[in-house]
Formats: C-alpha cells, sequence, structure tokens
C-alpha cells in the first residue's frame, strides 16, 4: 500500500471510528538507556534500521520498542500492532522516509477530533529514542499471512522442545543429543526466519521464528524461552 494511500486510509479510520481515547491513560516511561543518543533534534528518518545503526542495535530497538508499544499502544492499535478494526494497523506504513515522516508528525503531535483528544502526542511525554525504537518495532511486525506456510512445521519443532525442556528439568536428558537437535532447529528457523516478509516493506522481519532462532540454545532457559516464542507466535497466526 503507497504511503499516500495509507494517510488517506488513517485519517477516514481515525474520522469514523469510535476507539477508545489515550488521553484517559496515563503513558508509561520507557527506558531506553540500552539504546545510543540520537541528540535532541528530531531525526527525519528512523536511527536504528540494522542498515544504519548496525543489526545489535536494530535488536535492542526492537525489544525496548515492543515494550514501549505494548505498554502505551497495544491498547488502540492491538497486540504484535495487529489492529482490531478501530484503530490504523500500523503494520502497513512504509518502512521509508515517507512513512517515518508521517508516524512521527503524529507521534509528536497527537491526533484531536471534535476537541476530543484520540492519541495524546508522546513527543515530551516519552521522548525521541522511545520513538523511534516503537517504530523499529512496528515496521518488522510479519505481514498476514506471512507464516502460514511454516506453521505445521513450527508447530512441530514446538511440541518437541516442549518434550526436551521437560527433559532438561528433570535431569534426564543427554547434553551431545539436545545440543545435536537444537543445532538442526536453529537452522530451520533461521531459515524460515529469513522467508518470513514485513507489512511494512522493511527487509527484515521479527517474527516468532527469528525470536526462536535467538532464544534457542541447549539449555533449559534458551529451550523454554524458544518454545514460548513459538507458542505465542502460532496463537496470533491462527
Amino acid at each position: 500500500m503507497k504511503t499516500k494511500y495509507l494517510i488517506t486510509f488513517l485519517a477516514v479510520v481515525f474520522t469514523t471510528s469510535q476507539t477508545f481515547g489515550h488521553a484517559d491513560v496515563a503513558p508509561q516511561p520507557v527506558n531506553t538507556d540500552a539504546l545510543p543518543d540520537v541528540g535532541e533534534e528530531w531525526r527525519e528518518e528512523n536511527p536504528y534500521r540494522a542498515e544504519t545503526a548496525g543489526e545489535e542495535v536494530w535488536k535492542t530497538a526492537i525489544e525496548i520498542g515492543a515494550s514501549g508499544y505494548n505498554q502505551n499502544c497495544a491498547r488502540c492499535h492491538g497486540l504484535e500492532a495487529v489492529s482490531g478494526g478501530l484503530a490504523p494497523d500500523l503494520r502497513y506504513l512504509e518502512a521509508n522516509l515517507d512513512g517515518d515522516e508521517w508516524y512521527t508528525e503524529r507521534y509528536r503531535n497527537g491526533y484531536t477530533v471534535n476537541g476530543i483528544t484520540k492519541m495524546p502526542g508522546y513527543d515530551e511525554l516519552l521522548g525521541q529514542k522511545a520513538a523511534w525504537a516503537i517504530r523499529t518495532y512496528i515496521e518488522t511486525r510479519p505481514d498476514d499471512g506471512a507464516l502460514d506456510d511454516f506453521l505445521d512445521q513450527l508447530a512441530t519443532i514446538r511440541d518437541d522442545l516442549k518434550k526436551i525442556a521437560e527433559r532438561l528439568v528433570a535431569g534426564t536428558a543427554a547434553y551431545a543429543d539436545i545440543s545435536a537437535k537444537v543445532d538442526t532447529y536453529k537452522a530451520v528457523l533461521r531459515e524460515v526466519a529469513n522467508q518470513v516478509s514485513t507489512a511494512s516493506g522493511a527487509p527484515a522481519a521479527d517474527s516468532a521464528a527469528s525470536r526462536a532462532y535467538t532464544a534457542l540454545d541447549a539449555s533449559a532457559e534458551g529451550v523454554a524461552k524458544a518454545t514460548e516464542f513459538l507458542t505465542v507466535g502460532l496463537s496470533v497466526a491462527q
């Protein structure tokens, strides 16, 4: 969807929908200490994209942005940025300079209809670093149906990881066996993650597969985290 058509669509939705207002909910602070400073002057373009800041900063921005989004935005825009229809689906805001421009204008100035604040400006409330972290999280959301071709495969991996986790907790798992399976599953998860498309056109998606791939190792904690990511991702996809 081109940005100019998206903006028209968003304007219509904001005007006609009976969404809950943000004004009656106190904004929750976002800890952005782990992110590089961006200065006081507002950037025109997202500084936390992988091609600009590097993959580690990008991943950190996604993690922080996810927390900031879920605390401050999900109530109206939906969990995982999947709108229920009452507010704009922000996943489709293009991951480019045009999309950044629209996003920062709305983030900083908010939105008011007939004197009713539908969305407050978050500039002074949360700041610029939080803005770009949330933007990074939003633009890496998978497109609708992006995991459909992999659901059975991911469910099989998830179910086996559950059994492995139980064996690790019980102390009945042989490390060599677990390590070999983890290596195999990590390779599969990485392959799947590389094929998941974003709704925004961003080059890489932060999907259940990529999250599970990053978390998975031969420890009980790593297996449990990967299992959780896959369980949540499969639930959302279905």
